[in-house]
């Protein structure tokens, strides 16, 4: 049997990228682009054939946000 490396070793320390993830969660993200990622989502997930497109996708992301915030 191969000899494997141990998975359980701490992840070497990466201070620029620590720095940027603390500043992603410092910014938050702005309800505009909570809307586009709804509808990137949408549309990314569309089963091909679907017919879904860019454009039924941001309609239908609009109207749940309109239901949402009732």
């Amino acid at each position: 049997m191969a000899i494997r490396k141990s998975a359980l070793k701490q992840a070497p320390a990466r201070p620029e990228l620590d720095r940027l993830l603390q500043q992603a969660r410092e910014k938050g993200v702005t309800e505009e682009q909570l809307f586009q990622q709804r509808i990137s989502f949408a549309y990314g997930n569309a089963p091909e054939g679907s017919g879904i497109t860019k454009e039924t996708a941001t309609r239908a992301a609009g109207s749940m946000l309109m239901r949402g915030s009732r």
